[in-house]
């Protein structure tokens, strides 16, 4: 899809980034819309996807630009899915961090297959505390 337009940290709309995160499929907590708000005003690498004026992906990343960035967010509405949209999201991304910056992610089960290929590897090194809520 050729006429889709990426924005580095442009300030995004909370309602349109829970319209994308329930279009997209991903879990996140958008019944909470001060939470969503909080996650986005404290990430500090946001690529957004737009198309014909409206938002339809999103990638959110926690980084510190010289070591790495754990990518909390890629998503992308299913109606964009398939497209590439997710792809060039994560270009962003790394051009965005550079060669320097590894970057990190859980994924979700149901993207479990995405992720090798696009580039990422594996890591049974990895340790989480799940969040209560």
């Amino acid at each position: 899809m050729n006429n889709i337009q990426y924005q580095v940290n442009t300030p995004l709309n909370t309602d349109d980034v829970i319209r994308v995160f329930n279009a997209s499929g991903i879990m996140r907590p958008t019944h909470d819309p001060a939470r969503i708000e909080t996650m986005f005003a404290n990430a500090n690498l946001i690529i957004s996807a737009w198309h014909e004026g409206g938002l339809v992906g999103i990638a959110r990343g926690l980084t510190d630009h010289r070591y790495c960035c754990y990518l909390s967010d890629l998503a992308v509405d299913k109606a964009y899915q398939r497209r590439g949209i997710g792809d060039a999201l994560l270009m962003q991304v790394r051009q965005a961090l550079g060669p320097e910056v590894s970057l990190i992610l859980l994924s979700a089960p149901t993207a479990m297959g995405y992720y090798p290929k696009v580039g990422f590897t594996a890591a049974d090194n990895a340790f989480i505390i799940k969040r209560e809520q």
